[in-house]
């Protein structure tokens, strides 16, 4: 490897360092990040905090100065060519007189999709992609799968038992994680643009699927930026099952999705929208459901619900991830299965990737992908 490969996969590095702030904060845009270097020396840093204010190379370029003329610019996704919220990024480096930029990847936005970078190479800029480009897709899963394939990343959280159980016969279950499991959850509600759950868990549990500040075991400035977006509660209820006075409701506005929108205006009326969805044997499509969280502009989607709803998303062959806590303890054959998934024999059991085993606190978490989606953008936690 050269002495400049080095260099580049240095400095992009850190682009991605930097990039990863913004994972609580940037939706539904992409995370990045931005270095500026100069003589061999960093002259300006920035990343995108979130929708709406400059992206991470305006950043990086106010930083930067005069220091920008002549100098190679690291992104970790392809500059934008085209108005939204802000003005392009691609403009903003011409402009600004850089002579290299060094992308991880290109934008899989069409609306960008090499255009950033073409305009970048007409205006003499000397132009790379494809630098630390497997770790560039695993920090923004969610926005390449909803450009590309119009729909969200879903990942499925659920505890269980080491005996596979996730609750008593009665339904009983808090808590069988500790309180350092439950805290890596709320990270993960944090993070993502929907939080997902069933009329049969929020009946039995009485759960209002926020995110808890108190839990989250963050400070400072990520504290403040994990709590100041509140992710989309969405709660499936075909038949209406929840009454508007569940804690569930009380807790804020949310999307309620049944077969029909008969009742619409009562849930208007209470601040929540009801989205009719219906689909085959009386069931909500999850398909067509998650087609429409992606066009609102979901990336990402935790599931958190019971063994009925999380094997549904698995038989659909809807489920991009799974985050597995298992507790130390044993709840006996009489408790309830982590999915509700009838299978008869073992040619028929769906292989999952493991990616990755950890302790956290009392508890172990696993993540898995199933294995036909092993090359699909799967990220690691970020911030523990």
């Amino acid at each position: 490897m050269s002495s400049q490969a080095q260099i580049d996969l240095q400095h992009m590095a850190r682009a991605l360092e930097l990039a990863r702030q913004g994972v609580y904060s940037t939706h539904p845009n992409p995370r990045v990040g931005c270095v500026i270097v100069r003589d061999g020396q960093v002259v300006g840093e920035g990343w995108h905090v979130r929708a709406g204010e400059g992206h991470a190379e305006v950043h990086a370029l106010r930083q930067a100065a005069e220091q920008a003329r002549g100098a190679t610019a690291y992104v970790t996704l392809e500059p934008c060519s085209h108005h939204g919220r802000t003005p392009p990024c691609a403009d903003a480096l011409v402009n600004a007189g850089v002579a290299r930029v060094v992308a991880a990847m290109q934008d899989p936005n069409p609306q960008v999709a090499g255009n950033g970078l073409r305009r970048l190479a007409a205006a003499g800029i000397q132009v790379q992609s494809g630098v630390l480009e497997q770790e560039a897709r695993a920090l923004n899963p969610g926005f390449i799968k909803r450009m590309e394939h119009g729909l969200p990343f879903v990942r499925v959280k659920l505890a269980m038992s080491l005996d596979g159980r996730t609750a008593m016969a009665s339904g009983e279950s808090q808590w069988i994680t500790g309180p350092a499991a439950r805290s890596a959850v709320q990270r993960l509600r944090a993070r993502a643009s929907v939080v997902l759950t069933g009329a049969d868990s929020v009946l039995a549990d009485g759960s209002r699927m926020t995110v808890r500040a108190s839990e989250l075991g963050l400070s400072g400035a990520t504290l403040t930026l994990a709590t100041e977006r509140t992710p989309l509660r969405v709660l499936i209820d075909g038949r209406l099952r929840v009454p508007l006075n569940a804690p569930f409701f009380q807790a804020g506005a949310a999307l309620v999705v049944g077969l029909q929108a008969t009742d619409a205006e009562r849930y208007r009326q209470q601040g929540h929208e009801l989205l009719a969805v219906p689909g085959a044997a009386g069931q909500v499509d999850l398909r067509q459901l998650l087609q429409t969280l992606a066009e609102r502009g979901a990336n990402e989607v935790l599931v958190e619900a019971g063994a009925r709803l999380a094997g549904a998303f698995a038989q659909a062959g809807l489920v991009d991830e799974y985050q597995i806590f298992i507790a130390g303890r044993l709840l006996g054959s009489s408790a309830r299965p982590l999915l509700d998934w009838p299978l008869a024999h073992m040619s028929e059991a769906p292989a999952l990737k493991i990616i990755e085993m950890r302790a956290v606190g009392d508890d172990w978490r696993v993540i898995a992908i199933p294995a036909p989606a092993a090359e699909l953008p799967t990220p690691r936690p970020v911030i523990l």
